[in-house]
């Protein structure tokens, strides 16, 4: 019938979109890590003379559909803190109960004393991010998409913020990202990255792809 004929060209459709978003991801992800090998080495060393501790912060994160995975970041915080501080504050930013210095809460802790100096400047720069690319290659994450919550985020979500997670894989950078970062409200970030599921294309990809530099330079909303 005409119907299931739609149907199946629905999913042809689908199918084919998630084959071109991974086929960008992985030369994405490929070109990034052989070009910036010789920084992400710098940054290590760095790290690792600085202050105790591995180089690598490894967190179980929610993925696609609700799939745990182990998230990489260069670490940027003191061996040994207290993460029911992050925990806490998270848990009053989804209900709408953080402080804010300014037009709306910020996701992450400003002035967070448990960060490290270098730590102050990986975050600023968003360079700790740069150990994603290796979740990208191996499929647990994409280059756009919205942010992996941590599973004791996803315990305060209401039922409709969990819809984040059921549309596309998570992402290193998306429309959060370049439209306020660090400085929009908890539901409008949801809102945002259901936007961009709804409306994705490789267009919309490469768009924020090309945007996110100037928001990480901008520093806009970055702590």
């Amino acid at each position: 019938s005409g119907l299931y004929r739609d149907l199946r060209e629905r999913e042809v459709g689908r199918k084919l979109s998630r084959a071109m978003k991974r086929g960008v991801d992985i030369i994405g992800s490929a070109t990034a890590l052989a070009i910036l090998a010789p920084l992400m080495g710098i940054l290590a060393l760095l790290i690792k003379i600085s202050s105790r501790g591995p180089v690598l912060f490894r967190q179980s994160r929610v993925g696609y559909r609700g799939t745990l995975f182990t998230f990489l970041k260069f670490r940027t915080m003191r061996e040994g803190n207290d993460l029911n501080v992050h925990k806490q504050y998270v848990q009053r930013f989804i209900a709408g109960q953080a402080s804010t210095s300014g037009p709306a809460p910020v996701y992450k802790i400003k002035e967070d004393p448990r960060v490290t100096r270098i730590g102050k400047f990986l975050r600023k720069t968003s360079l700790d991010e740069l150990p994603q690319f290796w979740n990208v290659l191996k499929g647990e994450m994409s280059l756009v998409g919205p942010r992996p919550p941590i599973p004791y985020e996803v315990e305060c979500y209401d039922l409709w913020h969990r819809r984040r997670l059921l549309e596309v894989k998570p992402g290193i950078t998306g429309l959060w990202q370049v439209c306020g970062r660090s400085r929009t409200t908890f539901d409008d970030m949801v809102r945002l990255d259901l936007r961009y599921a709804k409306s994705w294309s490789i267009w919309l990809d490469l768009k924020i792809l090309f945007e996110t530099p100037r928001a990480i330079i901008s520093g806009d909303g970055a702590y």
